[in-house]
């Protein structure tokens, strides 16, 4: 049973997932070609297997973040790395949840590849949610400058590279007792090393713990900054 009572969303997320799990196949491709190259895929190659793939966060993860979210209350969301907009809609339906009439919630997300950023407003379009979304399109480095605080939540779905610049970028708007999210750090432990150098930065007040999730779920929450 999913925690989004929705039907109709339910069914709709559920098509989505569908689809992203029939790609699952091509990723274990790539990877096993990849390991048995000496010499390993470039940044672009990588970037170019990606272009078309929806690199959903998985389901219970996804559920597990829209439960945080109604938990906490979240109002203000931001996520990092949107590809067709799968997790996107569970952020935007818990904040449609925790507002109430004349209230105002968002979900921000940035994403670098125009035909996803397509493809991810039809799919809130067509599940009624977006008045909930303010979807960017380019680099995060850019897309992520101006942002109106305090963040309530922020989910960390992106190629790991740039897992740290956002998280940078976002942390100053981050409320105290904000909760962070960042997909697949136990499975990726040692590339993740520099994200967790800031997590673990006294100076960022951060408080992590990585979830038993299938390649391990990252939850982070702020604490409060001393002036």
């Amino acid at each position: 049973m999913s925690v989004i009572q929705d039907q109709t969303l339910n069914r709709f997320l559920m098509d989505l997932h569908a689809r992203s799990d029939a790609q699952i196949a091509a990723w274990k491709a790539f990877e096993a070609q990849d390991a048995a190259q000496a010499i390993p895929p470039t940044d672009e190659e990588i970037r170019q297997f990606r272009s078309d793939k929806f690199v959903a966060l998985d389901r219970d993860k996804a559920e597990f973040c829209y439960q945080l979210c109604c938990a906490t209350g979240a109002r203000r969301v931001v996520e990092i790395g949107t590809s067709y907009g799968v997790s996107t809609l569970y952020l935007a339906a818990a904040v449609r949840a925790n507002t109430g009439t004349g209230e105002r919630g968002i979900v921000i997300g940035t994403e670098y590849e125009p035909a996803k950023v397509a493809a991810a407003r039809t799919h809130f379009e067509q599940a009624g949610l977006s008045e909930y979304i303010e979807l960017r399109q380019g680099d995060l480095r850019e897309t992520l400058r101006e942002i109106e605080g305090p963040i309530d939540f922020l989910l960390v779905d992106i190629w790991i590279g740039m897992a740290r610049i956002a998280l940078e970028l976002v942390a100053p708007r981050l409320r105290a007792g904000a909760c962070v999210v960042c997909d697949n750090t136990e499975l990726y432990r040692s590339e993740y090393a520099d994200y967790f150098d800031f997590l673990n930065d006294p100076r960022q007040c951060f408080r992590t713990m990585t979830l038993p999730f299938h390649g391990g779920l990252e939850l982070s929450v702020r604490g409060a900054i001393s002036p």
